[in-house]
């Protein structure tokens, strides 16, 4: 596992041990940061599920702003400190321990343009997630979300589905501002 593109590509990053922790594959990240690139620059970014941080260092490596990782594993926590020394990006970076959605509470910091949001496919918590998530968004927000494919989200307002994009059994749902 690498970044792949920007000023940090190329840099490998650590993995948590063990299976708690589910990265998302170099070549799904590369077909999701193509779809994002217009999106990137000067991004202010949320990783929900952050685990390595693979996802939220691609898109401060490609440009975004900032990024406020959010993990509760103290593992993954351990390993996503690491990767963000590896990478240098650091010092555009905030990481918050918690469990979703109860942590996103504490966020002090937002709006958030992206967020990226890859949690464990046992149990997709759509609709309490992106409840909890409404406070925070951007008005020109996109969340980017991994899951199963056999899993479609239930939405609510403001979200509508902008796009999908099928890798396997794995397929990302892009979604944005829908009617309020």
């Amino acid at each position: 596992m690498r970044v792949i593109a920007g000023s940090a590509g190329g840099i490998r990053l650590c993995a948590v041990p063990g299976r708690a922790t589910r990265p998302t594959l170099d070549r799904v990240r590369e077909s999701v940061f193509a779809i994002l690139a217009p999106y990137l620059e000067g991004a202010r970014v949320l990783d929900l599920y952050a685990g390595t941080g693979a996802l939220g260092l691609e898109a401060l490596s490609r440009g975004a702003a900032s990024c406020v990782f959010v993990e509760g594993d103290a593992a993954a926590l351990e390993v996503l400190q690491e990767n963000l020394r590896r990478t240098r990006l650091a010092e555009r970076a905030k990481v918050v321990r918690g469990r979703l959605p109860g942590a996103l509470g504490r966020l002090a910091s937002g709006p958030f343009d992206l967020v990226l949001c890859d949690p464990p496919y046992a149990a997709p918590p759509w609709t309490a997630l992106l409840t909890a998530l409404r406070p925070l968004l951007a008005d020109d927000f996109l969340v980017a979300w991994e899951h199963l494919r056999k899993d479609a989200p239930s939405l609510t307002a403001p979200y509508r589905v902008l796009r999908t994009a099928d890798y396997g059994q794995t397929s990302v749902t892009f979604l944005g501002r829908g009617e309020d």
